[in-house]
């Protein structure tokens, strides 16, 4: 018998020894197999478990669902955070505020405040307010012209010159002018802050 035969035939003692050690092997890989799959799903298992503990500290700190899964389907569910309401949404509500109060006042009083309260009105007013009838602009014209009107006049009184009229506007300008100045360092030095 040739070698290629001897090793091909069942019953040869070398043939026996390589079937042995390839089912030795196999029996080995078939031992490790159940050890892999086992430390594989005890590795996912504790995943899930991590992923669940850090999913409950995230809702006990957020007092909600991040996840985005309802906790018994695994469905989505409904985005647990609120949304801002949209420029239609505020509007209807403004209106609707604006009609119950305007009920409750007198005829003359609902007349007056359709009126200012119409959309071209409250725009110009916002800018205004914004811009040239700034609270400090306005209270350092009033005071620079009481202050001086009063030396003006006190002073025109004394020496017997007549006031044309003139001077409170111009003092008040004047005084306009000193608050905006002094606004506008405000801001450039502190910051606008608003409360």
């Amino acid at each position: 018998m040739a070698d290629g035969e001897r090793l091909s035939s069942p019953q040869s003692p070398e043939r026996r020894n390589d079937l042995a050690e390839a089912a030795g092997e196999q029996l080995e890989k078939l031992k490790k197999t159940p050890e892999n799959s086992a430390e594989q799903e005890s590795k996912s298992q504790e995943r899930a478990i991590e992923h669940a503990r850090k999913q409950a500290e995230l809702e006990a700190v957020f007092g909600k669902e991040t996840s985005g899964e309802s906790k018994q389907g695994g469905e989505p569910s409904a985005p647990a955070t609120k949304k801002a309401p949209s420029k239609q949404t505020k509007q209807r509500e403004y209106q609707k505020t604006m009609a119950s109060v305007q009920t409750k006042l007198t005829p003359t009083a609902r007349t007056f405040s359709k009126v200012i309260h119409t959309p071209a009105v409250e725009k110009t007013s916002e800018v205004v307010g914004s811009t040239v009838a700034r609270p400090n602009m306005i209270l350092m014209g009033s005071l620079f012209a009481f202050v001086a009107v009063l030396g003006v006049y006190l002073l025109a009184k004394h020496n017997g010159f007549r006031l044309t009229g003139f001077e409170t506007i111009g003092a008040f300008v004047a005084g306009w002018l000193v608050g905006a100045a002094f606004d506008i360092l405000r801001v450039a030095f502190a910051g606008r802050r608003r409360v």
